[in-house]
């Protein structure tokens, strides 16, 4: 029987204190990093920015490359850091939603931003004395301004995930509730898209570096329409002889095969010479041996209209993450410009990224009519 003047424990009761002590520790941790955030996003925009503008060390449209819109989202932190010091935190962050379109504008320039620095730390050395000269300021710390550029994107993902936990740990009765919600929203559609464009930004350094490595007139053009997957050695089992080494580039909708130019080559020595070409829509391919998980390696089958492909690699992992990829490049059907870059060393992120992007993916892509042999 339970002693008079002790309360039954409630677990809405609970439940809502649970919520309450999580919503007030994510807003404390939202309101302590704005200020910090700000306090970074200021020294720039003062030391740097307003600094050069004034001597006129970089011409505006350099200026306009480096920093993009970096003081009107200093001005928005300006206005969004007195609302979440009042604790109103519905109100100040659907005030804030309008700016989110800076952080797209500048994700879309960061790759300029980071070529624009670099190119002007190596030919202009006047601004490279006075990057020195700024970053040896107390108020920078150990900082430099190379650390500081992508402020804002690494922001913007803090965004979100604050912004979400503290709407979702906000009831539905509460008077800022739908404010917060619809906050969230627009922060995470905005923090996509700035993924979509850094993806992209990576694929086009991966194009431009595969380029780079290979010579000869077969290979023009590779750099338009697709995207970049996984390369590396792979033996090629021919029908009489032995293996013979061969570095493969995995695009979203060609195999590459190149041989490497010899090392004492005067003009092209560390560079690939392009062999062939292959559409994997026309791909059919099978795990020959090695689905054991054994230590010896394994080989694969690529089957094409007019050839068939041997390919063996020693390493039991290796050979698996070639055929995820490989895998995922015949099969998926999305359109090429949607496709999500990983690493050659994320295969099971990529085969999840596309099984979550394509429910369809395991049609079969040869009824897609690419019929043409690309190879040379």
């Amino acid at each position: 029987m339970e002693r008079p003047g002790a309360s039954a424990r409630c677990p809405v009761q609970e439940q809502r204190a649970r919520w309450e002590r999580k919503r007030a520790c994510t807003a404390r941790e939202l309101l302590e990093t704005e200020r910090r955030y700000q306090e970074q996003l200021g020294l720039v925009a003062t030391y740097f920015v307003g600094i050069l503008r004034a001597k006129g060390t970089l011409r505006p449209a350099e200026r306009q490359a480096l920093f993009g819109p970096w003081e009107l989202i200093y001005g928005a932190s300006q206005e969004l850091l007195p609302y979440l010091e009042g604790g109103h935190w519905g109100q100040g962050l659907e005030g804030f939603c309008p700016h989110l379109e800076l952080y797209t504008q500048f994700a879309a320039n960061a790759e300029r931003s980071q070529t624009t620095l670099q190119e002007q730390l190596k030919k202009n050395k006047r601004f490279r004395r006075f990057v020195r000269l700024q970053e040896g300021r107390p108020e920078f710390g150990s900082l430099h301004l190379q650390d500081l550029l992508p402020l804002p994107l690494q922001r913007l993902q803090q965004y979100e995930n604050l912004v979400m936990a503290l709407a979702e740990n906000t009831g539905p009765n509460s008077p800022d509730h739908q404010q917060l919600t619809r906050a969230a929203r627009l922060i995470s559609e905005t923090a996509q898209r700035v993924h979509s464009i850094g993806q992209r930004q990576k694929n086009d350094q991966h194009l431009r570096r595969v380029q780079a490595l290979l010579s000869g007139r077969q290979a023009k053009g590779l750099t338009s329409g697709r995207w970049f997957l996984r390369q590396g050695w792979l033996l090629v089992v021919p029908p009489r002889g032995e293996p013979r080494p061969r570095m493969f580039f995995l695009f979203s909708d060609v195999l590459l095969m190149a041989k490497p130019r010899p090392p004492l080559h005067l003009l092209q020595s560390g560079t690939f010479a392009c062999r062939a070409l292959y559409p994997m829509a026309q791909c059919q391919l099978h795990r020959v041996f090695g689905h054991s998980g054994g230590p010896c390696g394994g080989l694969l089958s690529l089957s094409f209209p007019c050839e068939k492909l041997l390919l063996m690699s020693t390493d039991q992992e290796e050979l698996l993450r070639w055929h995820h990829s490989l895998t995922l490049a015949i099969r998926v059907l999305m359109p090429v410009p949607e496709l999500t870059i990983f690493s050659p060393q994320q295969p099971e992120e990529l085969e999840e990224s596309y099984k979550f992007q394509n429910p369809g993916y395991l049609r079969d892509r040869s009824e897609s009519g690419v019929q043409r042999n690309l190879q040379y």
